[in-house]
């Protein structure tokens, strides 16, 4: 899959399809797309439909082919954020935040990861499930603000917000930790708990959370008028990968 990501923090990835070549994307993601590129949906069985329902993402993926030649089609998510690419080998697995997936080859395999520790299923924001997906092939998540791309080494522990986790790898061991004592648990600001993620392994975090963009302007009301809150994000940038 040859693609291109433009944007800043409103990024779009642009990919070009060989002729018959087919595309997964999430559903409602299409910017664009030439002519020749025809759409349908895929389904992959009603066990993975569910499995996409669980893990936040919509119940039927977009299949996109081009037809007669070389096709184009731009996909985006649907707040500010960043879009990364990870290239999977054969049964090479990645676990990812839910609702991360935005597009992928047709033989890359999105499940669910089943968190087993007790404290990460009860404790994390994340649930006790996370997508899983596996290769052979190229798939492209969405963050939200900036990415932050860590490697640890064996042993090496990274304590982090949970809803800013984007992605790890399998080798990354997950569990949920209580932050300080009762004084930083009360009046630290920064929640109960935190994802205890222990390599070796890759981490990809996200500076912002998706919840922040989901929830609604703050409102304030005097006796005169009513003021919403709003930001303005910009900016262009590009970027190539084959």
């Amino acid at each position: 899959m040859r693609y291109e990501i433009t944007g800043s923090n409103l990024q779009i990835a642009n990919i070009e399809l060989k002729p018959n070549e087919v595309v997964n994307a999430e559903a409602g993601s299409m910017i664009y797309k030439s002519g020749n590129v025809n759409i349908a949906v895929e389904t992959k069985g009603i066990g993975a439909a569910v499995k996409r329902i669980l893990v936040g993402e919509t119940l039927f993926l977009t299949k996109f082919t081009s037809v007669g030649g070389t096709g184009l089609i731009g996909v985006a998510g649907r707040i500010p954020g960043k879009i990364k690419a990870f290239k999977l080998k054969a049964n090479e697995d990645l676990i990812a935040e839910k609702g991360a997936y935005l597009a992928s080859e047709s033989n890359v395999n999105i499940g669910v990861k089943i968190v087993k520790k007790i404290g990460a299923g009860l404790f994390g924001g994340e649930g006790i499930l996370l997508q899983q997906i596996k290769g052979p092939g190229t798939v492209l998540l969405h963050a939200a603000g900036d990415l932050i791309d860590y490697k640890l080494e064996p042993g090496e522990r990274m304590d982090v917000d949970t809803e800013h986790i984007v992605a790890f790898d399998t080798s990354v061991d997950y569990d949920i930790r209580r932050v300080g004592g009762v004084k930083a648990t009360l009046f630290g600001g920064e929640g109960l708990f935190l994802a205890q993620l222990t390599g070796p392994g890759r981490v990809v975090l996200q500076s912002m959370t998706k919840s922040l963009f989901t929830q609604k302007p703050a409102t304030r009301t005097t006796k005169t008028r009513t003021t919403n809150s709003g930001d303005v994000l910009g900016g262009v940038i590009r970027g190539m990968s084959r």
